[in-house]
């Protein structure tokens, strides 16, 4: 069995550890990018009110609100990926006339291809995991009083109710809605990935590397990519949520979300919830970056040691 499931298998675990770890920050910077009315009753004034709020309506658990969904999706997303990421960048390696690192080009295709397979493979997952961190269907949903929120707690739906829910009130196809800024974003993970192999190539020529270098170069890395990609985080973010009947409230297209959310929320609409998905990001794959490495040598012992046991027949 080749190096990509290891690496598949390690990248999967490293992101479920990160993703738990995090999480708690994925929630605060969700419901901040899809909230368009800022003068709401119970409207989030920024990231610190949210947790307030969240802590004093939903409880602790508020803060965990689609964890389920996201660590299977999180589990799901880094297999893939890392598993054509490798392959990619095996076949690079194998084509070269020279032992030598990959170069950026095929380092940004390796991403390019890995990160379109991802977006297509796992949209479904993270509609249902958007729309139950933020609790909302809609663009249009305002909580604005306390028997409100009281009642949007009581009819909290789990990851199959919110499955069967999306299938019944908007078909299937609604599994795949921001599935088209999810697909620009693949330019996140090949700036990440990019700039973390070439700082590795770099400093592994001045010392051997442990966990804090793979920490650093994570979060370094995973800074430069979400600070330039953050506006489609936005848009992805609110395509998700089921789409309004309302043509001001609509986002036709990725270009039209932009357009509508700077005439209506401005340019500081685009970057809603910024502070905390750069903190949960960078810490995320600071994360994941340090476990994966930790994990690769288990899961190359683990699959040698499934390669080695004889079959038994029945």
């Amino acid at each position: 069995m080749s190096d990509n499931v290891a690496h598949a298998l390690s990248g999967a675990a490293g992101g479920v550890v990160s993703m738990a770890l995090t999480y708690p920050l994925i929630t605060i910077s969700s419901r901040l990018q899809v909230q368009k009315d800022n003068k709401a009753a119970e409207a989030y004034k920024g990231g610190r009110d949210a947790i307030i709020k969240i802590l004093k309506n939903e409880g602790f658990s508020g803060l965990y609100s689609g964890v389920s969904s996201a660590i299977f999706g999180i589990a799901v997303t880094n297999g893939v990926y890392y598993y054509f990421y490798e392959w990619t960048k095996a076949m690079f390696e194998k084509s070269a006339k020279s032992k030598r690192p990959i170069s950026i080009k095929e380092s940004m295709l390796s991403g390019a291809i890995a990160g379109a397979l991802t977006a297509v493979v796992t949209n479904p997952i993270w509609v249902v995991n958007t729309r139950m961190t933020t609790r909302k269907d809609s663009l249009d949903e305002n909580i604005q009083s306390e028997s409100n929120v009281r009642q949007a707690r009581a009819r909290r739906l789990g990851t199959i109710s919110t499955v069967l829910k999306i299938i019944e009130e908007d078909g299937i196809m609604a599994f795949w809605q921001g599935v088209i800024p999810a697909l620009i974003l693949v330019i996140n993970p090949i700036i990440q990935y990019t700039a973390y192999e070439q700082l590795k190539v770099q400093l592994e020529k001045l010392r051997k590397l442990g966990n804090l270098d793979f920490f650093l170069l994570g979060a370094v890395s995973k800074l430069i990519a979400t600070g330039i990609t953050y506006p489609y985080i936005v848009v992805k973010s609110r395509m998700q949520l089921r789409q309004s009947s309302r043509e001001s409230s609509r986002y036709n297209s990725v270009l039209d979300g932009i357009r509508k959310i700077i005439k209506d929320e401005g340019i500081g609409g685009l970057y809603k919830g910024i502070t905390y998905k750069l903190l949960q990001s960078v810490l995320t794959a600071a994360f994941l970056f340090m476990y994966k490495e930790a994990f690769f040598a288990y899961s190359v012992a683990l699959l040698k040691f499934i390669n080695s046991r004889p079959l038994v027949s029945r």
